[in-house]
Order: C-alpha cells, then sequence, then structure tokens
C-alpha cells in the first residue's frame, strides 16, 4: 500500500489541495485553504494530515518556462522546508507549470461559470499537480524538478 499524499498548490490568497488515495492510484481536490498566518494555516495542514493519515506533502513548484527558479518558487521552497519541520513529513516539489491553465480549461470544459472558477481553480490546479506525480511514480510521466 502506498502512503496518501496531500499535495499543495501554494498561493499567497489560498493553498489549494488535493489528496491521494491510500492506493496511490488516483486523487482528489479538497477546499481550498484561505491564507490566514502562518501558524493558523500550519495548524489546519497538521489537522488535514492527521485525520486523512497524510504520510509526504508534495509542493507545486512554480518554475519560470525555461525550468528556472525564480522568487516565487524560493518563497515554496522555504514554506516547504517550515512545513516539513512543523509536521515531521517529508516535502517534495513537483513542477506545476501550466497547472492552473490546465485546471481553467478543466472547469470550463465542465461547464463551470467563470464567477464559481475561482473558487476551485487553485484546489483542481493542486489535483492536476498531484495527477502529474501520480503517473510519474507509476512510471508514466516525466521527472521531478527536485
Amino acid at each position: 500500500m502506498h502512503a496518501r499524499i496531500l499535495c499543495i498548490d501554494y498561493g499567497r490568497v489560498r493553498h489549494g489541495l488535493a489528496v491521494s488515495d491510500a492506493l496511490g492510484l488516483t486523487g482528489h481536490p479538497l477546499p481550498a485553504l484561505a491564507r490566514q498566518s502562518e501558524a493558523a494555516d500550519t495548524a489546519e495542514l497538521a489537522a488535514l494530515v492527521a485525520d486523512r493519515d497524510i504520510r509526504r506533502i508534495a509542493l507545486g513548484l512554480p518554475l519560470n518556462m525555461d525550468g528556472s527558479e525564480g522568487e516565487m518558487a524560493r518563497e515554496v521552497r522555504a514554506f516547504g522546508a517550515r512545513l516539513a519541520a512543523a509536521l515531521g513529513l517529508p516535502v517534495t516539489f513537483e513542477d506545476e507549470r501550466l497547472s492552473t491553465e490546465e485546471a481553467e480549461d478543466l472547469l470550463a470544459t465542465a461547464g463551470v461559470r467563470p464567477s464559481d472558477r475561482r473558487r476551485l481553480r487553485d484546489s483542481i490546479a493542486a489535483a492536476v499537480i498531484l495527477r502529474a506525480l501520480l503517473e510519474r511514480e507509476a512510471g508514466r510521466g516525466p521527472v521531478a524538478p527536485d
């Protein structure tokens, strides 16, 4: 059996969240976490980790289109280090390039009204990132940016 993975699409306003199933075959979005303070956000994530028996965290890494890391990627890596220390879980980083665009496309195709997409987009993006991770680990996807 695989360990459940929590995938976080880091954002300055909200974190998109998705979680894998216990077998590591699929993932599904969870409601986004509206940012408060880092302490409050970490407490909410800790509760989610305990409730869902999460054993690993994957953070979307916002690489530039050329694959380089900019300010936001450094911010995500620093957040990941703090989260790993606070929760005692391994944190990996997943290329999130174009995940928001793919999430927008999925929501539009599903007929979600534009006014509702913003609320859902971050967690759908987290699910897109998680799907890529699960496919890669099953031998069906590209290599991670670690």
